[in-house]
This record gives C-alpha cells, sequence and structure tokens, in this order.
C-alpha cells in the first residue's frame, strides 16, 4: 500500500451536505447581488454547471466545461466577472467553515499514514476552484502542502463516481488500483473506487446512501476502525 485516498466533504471535514450547500449559495448571492446577479439566476447556473461537469467526457478540463455552461446561463458579461469569484472563494468562502464540523481525527488519521511510510491524496468531488477545495483542506486542520494531490476542477476531466475519474488519480499519482485505498463517506461516489481495482473503506460517521445500497461487503466503520485498517494495510 503505498497512498491513502480521502474524500473531503462528510469525511475528512464533517458536515451535512444540505447546510453546507445552502451557506455556499447564500455567501455567494450576496457576493454576486451587487453585480446585477440573483440568487436564483446564479443557484440554478450553478446547478447546471455542476452537472455539466458531472456529466464530462474529457475532452475539457471541468473548469471550461462549468465555465462555458456559467456563461450560456448568465450571459458573457459573467467571464469579465471571474476576478469577483476569485476573490470571493480567497476571502467570504471562508464563512461557510461555521457551517461545518470538525474533528481532530481527521489530521490525526492523515499523520497515521504519513508515519507508516505512505502518502495521501485528497479525492474530492472536482467540482471547486483549487482555492475553494484547499480552503476546506485547511477547515479540515491539513496544510494542502503537505498532500501528494488534491482534485480541484482545474486538473480533473471527470466527476465521481465515473470509473475514469479514479483512473485519472491513478495516472497522475502514477500509482497502481492496488496501491490505492479509497476512504469516503458515500456509498454512491466513493465506493466507486472499487470498480477500478482500489481497495476502499465506508467511514460511517457522515454516510450517504441515498439508493440503500447494501454495504454489508465493504470493509466499514468510525475512525478507530479506520485507523486499525490502515495499520493492518501498511504491514
Amino acid at each position: 500500500m503505498k497512498y491513502v485516498l480521502f474524500d473531503l466533504d462528510g469525511t475528512l471535514l464533517p458536515m451535512d451536505q444540505n447546510t453546507f450547500v445552502n451557506a455556499y449559495f447564500k455567501e455567494l448571492a450576496k457576493k454576486l447581488a451587487p453585480h446585477g446577479y440573483t440568487a436564483d439566476a446564479l443557484v440554478k447556473a450553478v446547478w447546471n454547471g455542476t452537472g455539466r461537469m458531472q456529466k464530462n467526457d474529457g475532452s475539457s478540463i471541468n473548469e471550461d466545461v462549468f465555465w462555458n455552461s456559467f456563461s450560456e446561463d448568465l450571459g458573457e458579461g459573467i467571464l469579465e466577472k471571474r476576478p469577483v469569484f476569485d476573490e470571493f472563494y480567497l476571502n467570504e468562502f471562508n464563512n461557510i467553515r461555521k457551517s461545518c464540523g470538525f474533528t481532530p481525527r481527521a489530521k490525526e488519521t492523515v499523520d497515521l499514514v504519513g508515519s507508516l511510510g505512505g502518502q495521501v491524496a485528497i479525492a474530492t468531488l472536482p467540482v471547486f476552484p483549487a482555492t475553494a477545495i484547499e480552503a476546506r483542506i485547511r477547515w479540515a486542520g491539513i496544510n494542502p502542502e503537505e498532500l501528494a494531490l488534491y482534485t480541484c476542477y482545474e486538473n480533473c476531466r471527470f466527476t465521481k463516481p465515473n470509473p475514469m475519474y479514479y483512473n485519472e488519480l491513478l495516472s497522475k499519482l502514477s500509482a497502481k488500483a492496488d496501491e490505492c485505498i479509497m476512504v469516503g463517506n458515500s456509498v454512491d461516489e466513493d465506493m466507486a473506487a472499487a470498480n477500478v481495482g482500489m481497495k476502499v473503506f465506508l467511514l460511517t460517521d457522515c454516510l450517504i446512501n441515498e439508493n440503500g445500497t447494501d454495504i454489508s461487503g465493504y470493509p466499514q466503520g468510525g475512525w478507530d476502525e479506520l485507523q486499525s485498517h490502515i495499520k493492518e494495510l501498511f504491514k
């Protein structure tokens, strides 16, 4: 075993997805209101752009897919506002931190991997820019610079649960599937890593299982069980 890939939202960073999303849209709407964009239009455009990224066929990076979709919905003028979005993710986005939880077990487990000779990558849904991903990594108490990789919309052409997302990760890490374990809380998105040959572990603290999938076959549990599992894998 060489790499432990961690999901971010609901895994390293405890959260209720709906609470986070609502807080995010509230802050974004507040930032863009002075520029003439309504909350309803922004929310619709963001969801459309996210949907396009999730259907990305790999012909463009997710960033380009998102902004092409965004400008179709809101007009070409939105492209001139990209510096406003950059500023938002560097500043106001951090106000959303209060909508998330925190557990010291996240940093503790990341450090454990390092002590065992392994490396850590963040395999989060790559629908946000790097600045937003880095912010949320820091909210979890982890230094982005200590990671082998973190996925964002600038460096990915696919999203979970597409197997190509995980293959893209393997390529970036120059790793084989059996050298990696994916740790996450979403049955549909994170356990999909098993489809390319990765080992998986389902962290059940903030479990998401929207389709009621039978999870009995997955190694699973809380932080204690995860740490024990990691120690076994690195023996």
